[in-house]
């Protein structure tokens, strides 16, 4: 009979120690589970700051410090169809592209459907959907987002009023584009678009000729 004390202090004292065990493991199990959250947190962020860092190293120069609002209002559904692209500051994304072209099409809820195409250097084509919606009365600023992560302005500053041209820009200065309705207008008329870039105030010694078949 002296022994059941023992017996009976050795089975708690187990029963205390399995406890706190299961529940020391329990304390480990969620530190791991949050410092995996915090990992996989760290490492979205750090692959956010790369592809920043990448983009900002990459960026054209600034070709006009001073970027005019746009000069008239568009009708988006004069703005629809194809457009192609006549000169351009050369960006990351386009580099050594022929063949550029943009295609607008109106979807159910009145933003647009943005599909742009290019020709490769290895001659391979290279699709970018997207989506604009107008942040603008005139119509004339668009908000365009590519993949669901990337969005970037584009301001339509100046257009024909038949819309067989256009020049398109943004706050920064640093992209441009000048577009046609078909590929491969008179050198008089695309002079005539670059003079009028220029007397926006861009740089047009950086612009490059697009190359269309």
């Amino acid at each position: 009979m002296s022994q059941a004390p023992r017996t009976v202090a050795w089975k708690c004292s187990f029963a205390r120690v399995s406890w706190e065990e299961r529940q020391s493991a329990r304390d480990v199990g969620r530190r791991m589970k949050s410092i995996k959250r915090i990992a996989a947190a760290s490492g979205v962020a750090l692959a956010a700051s790369l592809l920043t860092a990448a983009i900002v190293r990459n960026r054209h120069a600034v070709g006009n410090s001073a970027v005019p609002q746009p000069a008239k209002s568009v009708s988006i559904n004069r703005y629809l169809g194809r457009w192609y692209e006549i000169a351009r500051y050369e960006q990351r994304f386009e580099r050594g592209c022929t063949n550029v072209t943009a295609d607008y099409h109106l979807r159910v809820d009145g933003s647009l459907e943005v599909v742009n195409r290019c020709r490769r250097p290895d001659g391979s084509l290279k699709v970018a959907r997207g989506i604009a919606r107008s942040v603008s009365a005139s119509n004339a600023k668009l908000k365009v987002r590519f993949f669901g992560l990337f969005s970037g302005d584009y301001w339509v500053l100046d257009h024909a009023g038949d819309y067989s041209w256009s020049i398109v820009g943004e706050p920064s200065g640093r992209y441009l584009w000048i577009l046609a309705r078909e590929p491969r207008p008179g050198t008089d008329h695309v002079e005539e678009l670059i003079r009028r870039a220029e007397a926006m105030g861009y740089d047009v010694s950086m612009l490059i000729r697009t190359e269309q078949d």
